[in-house]
């Protein structure tokens, strides 16, 4: 089966580089592999000092190279669902010098990706992605839009069948034609797809590339969080550039020390993944023989394209008395999470992000009767509403 391998980590912990190297090391074993990056600030051209362009570029014998570009695949892929946006809000002034919406760059370089898979051209797809908040934000865009449309679709066909006619004239509001409206609905379906694709503990894997220093790796445990929050499979932590216990300089006893207990701290708090641990190498990672570095010292130990799955979905169970929802928060501190119940989800907060859960049918006539968190995992349980509020 062909796989996804998504890189992701604080802004200058070296995740290019190791992407790299497995890009290097996949293509090595015969595998075709796709580089390709999703950082608006790309590098990849720099690391492999090669100047590219729009599309995929062969650099190595079946490595091919990919910095995403949202704005040309949005012209290219999706330019009558664009005109119509564009037409749409015309009257808050010009579209080309507002660029392109927030939000959307992420969008539409996740459904480039996604189209490059269904292709079945490359066994192995690597993906370099931009530092954590902004990784985060992009790999949980596709649920959130979902969501706002699958509750505004079905109002919004109704309403273009209704108010067209009237829009232009009254609000002047240019109302979507038939052919933008199928590139949205196009758009909702592609949508759900890339949900299924990015979750899929078979297909997609997250790898988190750390630092052994006190800021680092706190953020990288939220990072884990939140990945979980997400349910995404996180497989694999890279812990880089460990300076050499036997260094020779005084002025690095202290460093060496404070690294070996940020390694140790790392350690226990990912004990369930496979974790790698890769040398501060004495000049810049440039070049593909520089990056084979990484590949020969690390990577060649053990099989690092094995997919292990760490943590299972959220799930629903029956219980004596009604439903419990498990949630993965590895990490959580459980007087930082709030939650609360609509209609139809059920809506989980820790820190700056928040997830919304579509509740199954049977529970819509249920409510949250209690929470705890333990060992990592959120347990949510839910009665019938009567009982509730005999209760």
């Amino acid at each position: 089966m062909n796989r996804i391998y998504i890189f992701t980590g604080k802004g200058g912990v070296g995740k290019s580089s190791v992407a790299a190297a497995h890009a290097m090391k996949s293509a090595g074993e015969g595998k075709k592999t796709l580089l390709i990056s999703t950082d608006m600030a790309h590098n990849l051209g720099d690391i492999f000092g090669v100047k590219l362009g729009k599309k995929e570029e062969n650099i190595l014998p079946n490595l091919d190279i990919y910095e995403i570009d949202p704005e040309y695949v949005m012209q290219n892929d999706f330019k009558e669902f664009m005109d119509y946006v564009k037409k749409m809000l015309s009257s808050t002034g010009d579209m080309d010098d507002m660029g392109m919406m927030p939000g959307m760059e992420e969008l539409f370089a996740l459904l480039k990706i996604s189209d490059l898979y269904k292709k079945g051209i490359y066994e192995r797809i690597i993906v370099d992605c931009a530092p954590t908040g902004e990784t985060l934000s992009m790999l949980k865009f596709p649920e959130l839009m979902s969501w706002y449309m699958e509750k505004l679709f079905p109002i919004g066909k109704v309403g273009v069948r209704l108010l067209s006619p009237f829009s232009k004239k009254l609000f002047h509001v240019e109302m979507p034609n038939k052919q933008a409206m199928n590139d949205i609905e196009k758009v909702f379906l592609k949508l759900t797809e890339l949900q299924e694709l990015l979750k899929d503990r078979e297909i997609t894997s997250v790898r988190i590339v750390t630092t052994p220093e006190k800021m680092v790796v706190e953020e990288t445990k939220r990072n884990y969080m939140y990945m979980n929050l997400y349910n995404f499979n996180v497989d694999g932590l890279y812990i880089n550039r460990i300076l050499p216990q036997d260094i020779d300089n005084r002025f690095f006893d202290r460093w060496v020390e404070l690294q070996r207990e940020y390694i140790k701290c790392l350690k226990e708090s990912f004990a369930a993944l496979p974790i790698y641990e890769i040398p501060w190498y004495d000049e810049e990672l440039k070049g593909a023989d520089n990056i084979r570095r990484i590949v020969e010292d690390v990577l060649s130990k053990g099989d690092c394209f094995e997919v292990k799955t760490v943590t299972e979905r959220e799930s629903f169970a029956q219980t004596e008395d009604g439903y419990r929802l498990e949630v993965n928060i590895p990490g959580a501190d459980k007087s930082d999470i709030d939650l609360y119940q609509s209609a139809t989800d059920i809506v989980i907060k820790t820190g700056n992000f928040k997830r919304s859960i579509p509740l199954p049918n049977v529970l819509r006539t249920y409510m949250v009767s209690g929470a705890k968190l333990e060992d990592g995992k959120l347990r949510i349980s839910f009665v019938k509403e009567d009982e509730d509020d005999v209760q």
